[in-house]
């Protein structure tokens, strides 16, 4: 730490040409006239008369002074005065001096670790075809699965649904957990947390108790969130003459989500028969929906 000036820190520099005035043993140091202020005397190289001068008695400094132990003359050459600045410092290296060979191989293990993910605006030193540069965190986040959820029916019904709208929740049996956001749903509609593509999912667990029964299941998407169309459609078919049967019915497709407000998704169940059961419950996921976002749209 310095009281005082801060010193010109291994900054050499050569003083203005100075005019010597007859009788005169006082003058100002200048740097591109700029007035400059040495460290001290012993920092800095002063030629009279083709001479090295000796500080301290050949000449004292006082700020931005420097005067000399007698007057001067007409005769009289100041060869040049150069200032040294803080010769005790390495100072600000010249640029492009610093390479590999100089900085310490602990450099980065050696500095505390960041705890938690970095902020958007937090930056990273990256190689563009050999040339050092910045980028912000957010242009290179964002490099795996940032968004996983899973909802599904808690009790059975027969018959149809459209859309699936009534006792749905989201899972939360021991040992499941979603990732990020988490999707929401209101009447049976479903609306993305974020942009991007999406794979989603529907399972449709069923009872058939008669013969000749079939279920459909379709997953529907809205643009406009208005209308609706089919995007994923499958239908799972038995032939029995007696006795309960057990089937699944799975659809999936992807959907670019451009606009969080417009595109939706719902979710149909069409039984050929209303005895035929979708099975529900609230600890074991059977009729389920999966959401999980791949990457930017």
């Amino acid at each position: 730490m310095y009281i005082g000036k801060q010193p010109v820190v291994g900054n050499f520099q050569v003083c203005d040409s100075i005019s010597v005035v007859n009788g005169q043993a006082a003058y100002t140091m200048q740097v591109g006239s700029a007035n400059v202020e040495p460290e001290n005397a012993n920092h800095m190289l002063v030629s009279l008369n083709g001479v090295l001068q000796k500080p301290g008695s050949s000449f004292t400094i006082s700020g931005a002074t420097i005067t000399f132990a007698s007057n001067l003359v007409t005769n009289d050459v100041i060869d040049f005065i150069i200032l040294l600045g803080d010769t005790l410092s390495v100072g600000t290296p010249s640029d492009d001096s610093v390479g590999a060979a100089q900085i310490k191989a602990d450099l980065i293990s050696g500095t505390t670790a960041l705890a938690a993910e970095p902020a958007d605006t937090d930056e990273f030193l990256v190689s563009d075809a050999g040339v050092l540069k910045r980028i912000d965190y957010s242009y290179i986040k964002g490099g795996g699965i940032t968004e996983a959820d899973q909802f599904r029916l808690t009790t059975n019904f027969t018959g149809d649904a459209n859309p699936l709208s009534s006792n749905l929740e989201r899972v939360d049996t021991g040992g499941w957990d979603k990732l990020g956001t988490g999707m929401s749903v209101s009447s049976g509609i479903f609306t993305f947390p974020s942009t991007g593509i999406w794979l989603v999912k529907f399972r449709v667990n069923t009872v058939y108790n008669g013969e000749n029964r079939y279920c459909t299941a379709a997953i529907q998407v809205t643009t406009d969130n208005s209308s609706y169309a089919n995007i994923a459609s499958g239908e799972q078919g038995i032939q029995s003459s007696s006795g309960n049967v057990y089937g699944n019915t799975l659809v999936e497709t992807l959907i670019d989500c451009t606009d969080t407000s417009n595109v939706k998704v719902k979710f149909n169940i069409d039984n050929e028969d209303d005895s035929t059961t979708v099975n529900g419950s609230s600890t074991v996921t059977y009729t389920n929906m999966m959401f999980i976002r791949l990457g930017d749209t």
